[in-house]
């Protein structure tokens, strides 16, 4: 059982603090929820501190900062944590990259990453595509109408992922997100 210390707080205050302007795309609920839920996942699936505290950390280089980001990430949690949090970000470049494009690097980051990298990233797809499925219960086909990619880009793009997760260490998370990604193509 995975014991939290006090730099799980640290990490827990420093993700809120660094996203307390984000919001989630579709409903609109502060992002921190996203976070949460992704670092719980990780907590259930057996994952590490470090791990639960990347999954808070997860989208922090790409949305907010970049490189300076990623140093204070590396001072204030350490190089493990830093280093998983890289293998999970699509870009810190500014403007990102068109949308296949990011996608292509992210597939081949994670098919290349470590056991935890794989961890991190699919907890936060299968929580995405959780807030997906509920979007798309909620509004159809207009749902995909705040993303840059079309539904059938999201299914591809999830649909590669989830041949990477099935490789390896399989678990609840991985049942589930086969499963929701068959709900979203039958529609």
């Amino acid at each position: 059982m995975t014991k939290l210390t006090t730099k799980f707080e640290q990490a827990l205050i420093y993700a809120t603090q660094l996203h307390a302007n984000q919001r989630r795309k579709v409903d609109k609920i502060p992002y921190i929820s996203h976070l949460m839920s992704v670092s719980a996942l990780i907590l259930e699936a057996g994952g590490t501190e470090d791990e639960a505290i990347a999954g808070l950390l997860h989208d922090a280089i790409e949305d907010q900062g970049g490189k300076a980001t990623r140093e204070e990430i590396l001072q204030k949690f350490g190089e493990t944590v830093v280093k998983i949090v890289d293998g999970c970000t699509e870009t810190d470049i500014t403007p990102k990259p068109p949308w296949k494009q990011r996608k292509i690097q992210y597939i081949e980051s994670i098919r290349n990453g470590s056991d935890s990298v794989k961890l991190v990233s699919l907890a936060d797809k299968l929580h995405n595509a959780r807030s997906l499925l509920i979007g798309y219960r909620n509004q159809g086909d207009k749902l995909w109408d705040y993303f840059s990619g079309s539904k059938e880009d999201k299914l591809w793009f999830y649909g590669e992922l989830l041949k990477i997760y099935q490789q390896g260490n399989v678990n609840f998370m991985t049942a589930e997100l086969k499963q929701i990604l068959a709900e979203l193509g039958n529609h």
